[in-house]
């Protein structure tokens, strides 16, 4: 299979997506395409490239104009794939790694601006740790006096 993200990006284009669909019930040339989508041949043709390039569509030729139809195949891959990703087990356990950043001037390093919380107890924020009620902090840490969800400033 294609790699997956080139697949998505390709994908990711309205017009390409749209292009996608009507290609699925049947094979149309450009100029056909251009019709239905209302946008120039030109427009068309680019799309089909990056189509063509990702694997998503073959041309064939037809006397001649070069009628496109989409690889079905690769499609059902694409979705089989993505339900993979979102099938895997998800593990609550401590695996945010915090990064530390260093003051230009004198290298010191600096305290990370995420609350603990939002790897202990993700199930008491809300959104995300800057957004933290007072009443959150309290549940979480018991103090809610210069909490790292208070947000210091600098």
């Amino acid at each position: 299979m294609n790699d997956l993200s080139v697949i998505l990006k390709a994908l990711a284009d309205e017009t390409r997506f749209k292009i996608i669909n009507i290609l699925i019930t049947h094979n149309y040339c450009v100029g056909a395409l251009a019709y239905n989508l209302g946008i120039s041949k030109a427009a068309v043709s680019q799309h089909l490239q990056t189509l063509r390039k990702a694997g998503l569509v073959k041309g064939e030729k037809n006397g001649y104009w070069t009628h496109y139809s989409v690889e079905k195949e690769l499609l059902i891959m694409v979705a089989e794939e993505l339900k993979k990703i979102t099938t895997q087990p998800s593990y609550h356990e401590h695996v945010c790694h915090q990064k530390y950043s260093r003051k230009a001037d004198t290298g010191e390093r600096r305290e990370p601006k995420m609350c603990n919380c939002n790897c202990e107890r993700p199930e008491k924020l809300k959104e995300s740790p800057e957004k933290c009620t007072p009443e959150q902090i309290q549940k979480c840490h018991g103090d809610v006096k210069d909490h790292p969800c208070q947000g210091k400033k600098e």
